[in-house]
């Protein structure tokens, strides 16, 4: 039965591409569409066909039902495949594709809509007999109700937005006093992310694990589950590391887990991919949480342990088809791990990294899958979510995919902007991680704020490296121009006296001194240590050095004074300040707040002349989805205010300016 030819992604990203890859696999054709920020993007170049739909920021192209309707219509496509995120969940779009006569690729809208909505979910699978977290979530939301009610089931607590997901809008609470604000600052972000502020409360669940189950339904009555995903290491709520089969989950678990998913399903009537998601206690007892109404980004690891191609199915059921297979034939083997690559900063509160890609170099390994959608050269822009790509291993057992995915993390090099995969590898590597014996609360126990600002700051190997190769490209470029030969760089007749440089690296700077002993060896010092580097080979932007006996290599490239450097841990940009006059910093308590990184103005909360403190927010920012808060730094008076809600900033942009108030 066939019900169409050709296929829209309204997506962008990795997501586009990989629904693309399947569909062309099938033989349909591809629409790609693409906002001013992604013309000539890879989604857009994978595509048969491509059409504009309007400027970068999201609400003004990828949010906007009728440009989508629109290109479908100028394609000629009679299928849309929404991806994850952006309109995949909205229940409007679902039912605009189908009034149009277009085939949405996901669920019905009236399932949507009720799985939308965090209360509404929880009360149908309560009265379906599924295990739910206790909570509140009745018709009366008012701050105050849900104060009063917060207090009666008692700290600790969650407070969730009951529309949307992605961690936005949820606020762990640990007593009353800290309540009001939480329901604040979670509505707001609600409102914000999904234009709704609608909360619930929900009692913590202390040291459980978040595992889901993948189902999948037809239109001929099969649910089926393909087994579960551990989803628990997470930044603000957020996956960032999912595996299957999980380490906590039994085979008796699983099977139990996967019936009252399935009854999940059955229960509102679904069709297509959907992932039912849990919190699994140390007693072994779960309790439903929510269900996405959509392929998952972790997906792939699911599709490595059971050989399926998930969009496939998606495919297969939007066309009518019943499910390839039933309960019985689906069968897992060996063990898969995903992360998650984020441009971010984790050591800065995981603030978004907006950037030109000066390098993306990916691993060729066994075992590795890699979802992308990123080119070098590319300008990463700040109007979407951080996640630039998923790197995926699997093997026949949990160590094997775990030693795979660290050995591709080291080997994939990304200049230009900041990512998290210093973290990613600290993760992986962690004992508690290893063992398998982990929770949500992971980043919590093992990454806080100052053992994660450590994986980012160049460690004295890397300044001494940093500093050889500046030197020595330097004689290699005044070699160049001389026409010297280079076996003769460093040459001299008289002894050599060390020269001192001076390097910077994410606001910290280190004095060096670089002694030249041969045509590629060069005494470091750095502080008090003393190192050998030897530069064997500049090749491809790889660097081959020997130092204290051992041989090594790391990738680089150089930007004009800046280095990028990694070391297999991930990258660090270094740069050649030795000659740069001195300046006047804006450092803590200057009073002159820039913009933290590329955003859009969501709120002012002050204006000039009036008196601030330490710490009062003066300016909401919202950047990759994200909500970012500028404060005060100091005593005073607003001086200046630069910005009004819904402008374009760029990082290090001056928003506000404080007249600090005079000690008397």
């Amino acid at each position: 039965m066939e019900r169409f030819k050709k296929v829209l992604i309204a997506n962008r990203g990795e997501i586009a591409v990989r629904v693309i890859r399947t569909c062309q696999r099938l033989g349909y054709r591809t629409v790609a569409v693409f906002s001013e920020a992604d013309r000539g993007a890879p989604h857009v170049l994978a595509a048969d066909e491509a059409v504009a739909i309007g400027p970068s920021p999201a609400k003004e192209s990828y949010l906007v039902i009728g440009k989508i309707l629109e290109a479908a219509k100028v394609s000629g496509a009679e299928a849309i495949h929404p991806g994850y995120g952006f309109l995949s969940e909205n229940a409007d779009f679902a039912r605009a594709c189908h009034d149009a006569g277009l085939v949405f690729i996901g669920p019905e809208a009236e399932a949507i809509t009720l799985m939308g909505n965090k209360r509404q979910a929880k009360l149908r699978m309560i009265a379906a007999g599924v295990p739910c977290i206790p909570g509140y979530e009745a018709s009366d939301l008012n701050d105050e109700a849900l104060a009063v009610e917060g207090e009666r089931i008692g700290f600790p607590l969650m407070v969730k937005a009951a529309a949307g997901g992605g961690g936005r809008g949820m606020r762990l609470v640990h007593e009353a006093s800290q309540l009001r604000a939480a329901l604040r600052a979670a509505r707001s972000e609600a409102t914000n992310a999904f234009g709704r502020g609608e909360l619930i409360l929900e009692k913590a669940v202390i040291d459980a694990r978040h595992v889901e189950v993948q189902v999948f339904a037809d239109t001929h009555g099969n649910v089926v589950h393909l087994g579960e995903r551990d989803c628990s290491v997470q930044r603000r709520h957020q996956k960032i590391v999912e595996e299957s089969p999980s380490p906590a989950v039994s085979p008796a678990l699983r099977a139990r887990m996967g019936e009252v998913a399935v009854a999940a399903a059955r229960a509102i009537g679904y069709r297509g991919a959907g992932t039912i998601e849990f919190l699994l206690a140390p007693s072994g007892d779960f309790y439903f949480m929510e269900m996405n109404t959509r392929l998952q980004v972790e997906h792939p690891v699911t599709e490595l342990i059971t050989g399926l191609d998930l969009v496939e199915w998606q495919l297969r059921v939007a066309a009518g088809e019943k499910l390839p297979r039933t309960q019985e034939a689906i069968s897992a083997s060996g063990h898969a791990i995903e992360v998650r690559l984020c441009a971010e900063d984790p050591a800065k509160g995981y603030a978004p990294q907006a950037g030109r890609l000066l390098a993306w170099r990916l691993p060729v390994r066994e075992g590795v899958r890699i979802d992308h959608g990123v080119r070098e050269g590319q300008a990463i822009p700040p109007f979407y979510d951080s996640m630039q790509a998923k790197v995926i291993a699997h093997g026949p057992d949990r160590e094997t995919a775990r030693r795979r995915l660290v050995e591709a993390l080291r080997e994939l090099t990304v200049f230009g902007v900041t990512t998290n995969k210093n973290l990613l590898l600290y993760v992986l590597e962690h004992a508690a991680f290893r063992s398998g014996e982990y929770d949500t609360a992971f980043i919590a126990k093992h990454a806080a704020a100052s053992e994660v600002k450590g994986l980012y700051q160049a460690n004295a190997k890397a300044w001494a490296l940093a500093a050889a190769l500046l030197f020595h490209d330097e004689g290699l470029k005044l070699a160049d121009t001389a026409g010297l030969d280079v076996s003769l760089l460093n040459w001299n007749t008289s002894h050599r006296h060390p020269v001192r440089m001076k390097l910077a690296s994410r606001g910290a700077e280190e004095s060096v001194t670089v002694q030249p002993v041969s045509a590629e060896g060069y005494e470091v010092g750095v502080g008090d240590a003393s190192f050998d580097v030897s530069v064997l080979g500049l090749s491809a932007g790889v660097l081959e050095f020997a130092s204290a006996g051992t041989r090594g290599r790391a990738r680089y490239l150089r930007d004009g004074d800046t280095l990028w450097l990694d070391l297999d841990s991930g990258a660090h940009a270094v740069t050649d300040v030795t000659f740069r006059p001195p300046s006047k910093s804006d450092g803590v308590g200057s009073g002159r707040l820039a913009a933290p990184m590329d955003g859009r103005i969501l709120r002012v909360d002050t204006q000039v002349g009036a008196a601030v403190k330490p710490g009062d927010v003066l300016v909401v920012l919202e950047a990759m989805k994200m909500e970012f808060q500028v404060v005060a730094d100091v005593t005073g008076t607003v001086a200046e205010l630069n910005v009004s809600v819904g402008s374009q900033v760029k990082a290090k942009q001056l928003l506000v300016s404080l007249a600090a108030e005079k000690a008397s």
